[in-house]
């Protein structure tokens, strides 16, 4: 059963819950942790085991080199989880975290004939749509971290903080090139429902670029677009989880 000391390294269960009808494995954006998603078991239903994912580079595993390309972190990743998914699974994942959580979810299909219950993606564009802005992960320091104060996403504090930056830097640059140098490859739509999350003042993914996600299910659709900008799940967090229950109870 997950929890945060004998599960593995890889995933951060903050409350247990052995009784648990369904886990949730959520995917943190571009330069996130497991640490977003600690207080998401106080909003969703007692059915519910939240399972956080941490990858390399931060947190438990802050001592492993992160991954700079997509390919073999989801695959890494299946080799992980696999063994744990011995009961109904539903993955959630925000901006980076979503194109990883439908990777994984093709892959678990192709390797292991297993798909989530359901997929919930946030934030970020369905992955046949092509990223039109040119790549920021190798660009000079002081224009990489001019972009990621653009971005919003990442705390004042931390930009303002050289010593933190120079540790943090490799993560997010690393974390950028596995959303910028991944290519699509066509493949059979998902058995499992979507819900797909946008922000409504989000200027970097559009509505249209969300309801693109639509091609990947054969089942059931849904788009909510929630107030705030890219990172409207923090500002938009009970508005979102209300959501994500109601669809839980409906299937649990």
């Amino acid at each position: 059963m997950p929890n945060t000391s004998n599960f593995n390294s890889w995933v951060i269960c903050p409350k247990p819950n052995p009784n648990a009808k369904i886990r949730l494995f959520c995917f943190p954006y571009a330069g996130g942790s497991s640490n977003i998603f600690r207080r998401w078991s106080d909003n969703l239903p007692g059915t519910v085991e939240v399972c956080a994912i941490e990858l390399p580079g931060r947190g438990m595993q802050m001592k492993l080199s992160p991954f700079n390309r997509l390919e073999p972190l989801v695959e890494e990743l299946a080799s992980v989880l696999k063994s744990n998914l011995d009961k109904p699974f539903a993955f959630f994942g925000h901006s980076m975290g979503g194109l990883i959580s439908f990777e994984l979810a093709c892959l678990l299909r192709k390797q292991y004939d297993m798909v989530p219950n359901h997929l919930y993606v946030s934030g970020r564009r369905a992955p046949q749509i092509a990223d039109q802005k040119p790549p920021i992960y190798a660009l000079p320091e002081a224009e990489f971290i001019e972009e990621l104060r653009r971005l919003n996403g990442t705390p004042q504090a931390l930009l303002e903080n050289d010593e933190l930056m120079q540790l943090f830097l490799p993560i997010l640059r690393a974390d950028f090139a596995v959303l910028e140098t991944y290519v699509y490859t066509q493949k059979p739509p998902l058995d499992c429902p979507i819900t797909a999350f946008g922000g409504l003042q989000d200027q970097e993914v559009s509505r249209e670029n969300i309801q693109a996600w639509q091609e990947q299910t054969s089942a059931s659709f849904s788009l909510h677009m929630l107030p705030g900008d890219h990172f409207f799940l923090h500002s938009s967090q009970s508005l979102l989880l209300e959501t994500v229950s109601r669809k839980i109870l409906n299937k649990t």
